[in-house]
C-alpha cells in the first residue's frame, strides 16, 4: 500500500443548503466533483491521507474576527458555521500533532469578507481562515502567521483584517485589480502604520502562467517567508487561476498548482474559489492534495492541457519580474516607511472609505482611526453607516495590547455608549471577551 511521507487531513463541506442561486458559479458541484475524484482514484486509502469530520464554529470564535451588524446569527447559516468549522478542525489536528498538513475543502468561501461585516461581499459572509487562526492563537498561544492568498481575486477581506496587525504576514497573489474584482490589491497597499509592510499585494498580469507565477514565489515570496519566520503558514487556496476558469484570464495548471504548494509548504489550506467545476477543480485539488502529503503529482494533468496555447508571452514575463523588484524593494524599506509615519508626532491616524457589499448591494461608509503604537498593533475605532442608515461604532483592542492601547479602547467604548450609534460594539482581544451597547 502507498504511505503518505506526510500525514495529512482533509475536510470537506459541499454545502448543499446553501446557494446564492442554482446555476451561480459559487454552488455546490464545485466541491462535488472533487470529491468524487478523490474517491474514485482511492487518495483515501493512502496510508496517511484521512478524511476527519467538520465541527461547528460557534458565535464566539466569529466575534474574535467580525462586527457583525446586527448580530452574527443574522448573518450566517448555519453552513457558514461549518464551512469556518471545518478550517477550525484541519487547524486543530495539525497543531494538536494529529497531522502534518490539511486541506479543508469547505464552502462557503470566505476571503472578502472584512472585519465588518454588513452583508455578502464576493460570494462570502464570512472569513473562514481568519476565524480559524484567530481560535488557534486563543487555544494554543501562537503568534506569528503567515497567510499566503494564491485566489485569483485580490483577498480584499482578509487584507482588511489583519491591516493592522504586525504579528501577521499576508500575501495575496492575484489577478491585477485593473482587469478583475475587487479592483484592490496594489503593491503600495502595505498595511496599517503599525504593521507597514507585512501585507504584499502582487497584482499579476493577465496570461501569466505556471511559469512567471512560480517564479515570483521562489524570488520573492520564499524569502520574505523566510525573514518573517511565522510559526504557522495558512494558504488560501484559490484555484480560479486555472486557464479554464470562466471567470478570470491567467493561464495556471494543475501541475503549477502542486509545485506551488510544494514550494509554500503550507500546514493548512482552505479552498477559496475556482470555478471551472469539471474542467479544473478535480485535477487541482487532487494536486494539492498529493503535493501537501508528499506523494508523487506528476500524473496529475487535465485531459484538455495544450502547453502552447498558454504560454507566457515574454512582455508578461518582464512583467512579473519587475514586479518582484518592487516586492523585494518594498519589504525592505518597510522599516524606514513605519518611521517615517511618526516623524510629524501624531498619536492617531485617520482614515475614510466606502465598502460596497456587491452579493447584499449595500454601500458602507466607514470612518477608521488606529492608535500609533511601537509596542503593538494599536487600538483601533471604526464608525460605520451604510446607505440604509444603521449607524455603529466598533472598537478592536489587539491581542497583545499594550496597556495605553487598552485604555484607549476602554475609553473609546464608554464615549461611544453616550453617542448617536444604534450600536456600540467592543472586540476585547486580550480578555477574549466580545461586548455590546
Amino acid at each position: 500500500m502507498l504511505k503518505a511521507p506526510r500525514k495529512t487531513g482533509l475536510v470537506f463541506f459541499p454545502a448543499f443548503d446553501w446557494a446564492i442561486s442554482p446555476t451561480h458559479p459559487e454552488r455546490e458541484e464545485r466541491l462535488l466533483y472533487t470529491q468524487d475524484q478523490v474517491f474514485e482514484e482511492g487518495i483515501l486509502d493512502i496510508e496517511g491521507i484521512v478524511e476527519l469530520r467538520p465541527e461547528l464554529a460557534t458565535i464566539e470564535d466569529v466575534q474574535r474576527v467580525h462586527f457583525c451588524v446586527p448580530d452574527v446569527e443574522s448573518a450566517m447559516t448555519e453552513s457558514h458555521f461549518i464551512s469556518a468549522g471545518g478550517a477550525m478542525t484541519i487547524g486543530r489536528a495539525v497543531l494538536d500533532g494529529e497531522i502534518e498538513r490539511g486541506f479543508a475543502l469547505v464552502r462557503p468561501p470566505g476571503h472578502h469578507a472584512m472585519r465588518m461585516v454588513r452583508g455578502g461581499r464576493g460570494f462570502c459572509q464570512v472569513n473562514n481562515e481568519a476565524i480559524m487562526i484567530e481560535a488557534l492563537r486563543q487555544r494554543y498561544g501562537i503568534r506569528k502567521v503567515a497567510i499566503i492568498d494564491t485566489d485569483c481575486h485580490h483577498g480584499d477581506g482578509t487584507q482588511d483584517i489583519y491591516w493592522h496587525d504586525p504579528d501577521t504576514l499576508f500575501i495575496s497573489l492575484h489577478q491585477d485589480g485593473r482587469t478583475l474584482y475587487p479592483g484592490l490589491g496594489f503593491p503600495e497597499e502595505q498595511g496599517g502604520p503599525n504593521a507597514l509592510g507585512t501585507t504584499i499585494n502582487i497584482p499579476l498580469p493577465p496570461n501569466t502562467s505556471d511559469a512567471g507565477y512560480l517564479e515570483i514565489v521562489r524570488d520573492t515570496v520564499l524569502p520574505i517567508l523566510e525573514e518573517f519566520e511565522p510559526e504557522l503558514i495558512v494558504n488560501s487556496a484559490g484555484q480560479d487561476n486555472h486557464y479554464s476558469d470562466p471567470l478570470t484570464n491567467m493561464n495556471f495548471t494543475a501541475q503549477g498548482y502542486a509545485e506551488l504548494t510544494r514550494l509554500l509548504k503550507p500546514h493548512i489550506a482552505v479552498l477559496e474559489g475556482g470555478y471551472s467545476i469539471e474542467g479544473a477543480l478535480p485535477y487541482v485539488n487532487m494536486g494539492i492534495i498529493l503535493s501537501m502529503a508528499g506523494v508523487d503529482y506528476s500524473h496529475v494533468i487535465e485531459p484538455d492541457l495544450c502547453p502552447e496555447s498558454i504560454a507566457q508571452p515574454p512582455e508578461v514575463t518582464d512583467y512579473v519580474r519587475r514586479l518582484g523588484e518592487i516586492t523585494r524593494r518594498n519589504w525592505n524599506e518597510r522599516h524606514d516607511r513605519r518611521a517615517a509615519l511618526r516623524a510629524n508626532g501624531q498619536t492617531i491616524l485617520r482614515r475614510s472609505r466606502q465598502v460596497q457589499y456587491d452579493t447584499s448591494g449595500i454601500l458602507e461608509r466607514q470612518e477608521e482611526a488606529i492608535r500609533l503604537c511601537d509596542d503593538c498593533g494599536g487600538a483601533l475605532r471604526i464608525e460605520s453607516v451604510t446607505d440604509q442608515g444603521v449607524p455603529v461604532l466598533a472598537i478592536h483592542i489587539p491581542p497583545h495590547a499594550c496597556d495605553a492601547c487598552r485604555q484607549t479602547g476602554r475609553d473609546w467604548f464608554e464615549q461611544g455608549k453616550t453617542g448617536d450609534f444604534e450600536q456600540v460594539f467592543l472586540q476585547d482581544r486580550p480578555n477574549d471577551r466580545f461586548e455590546v451597547a
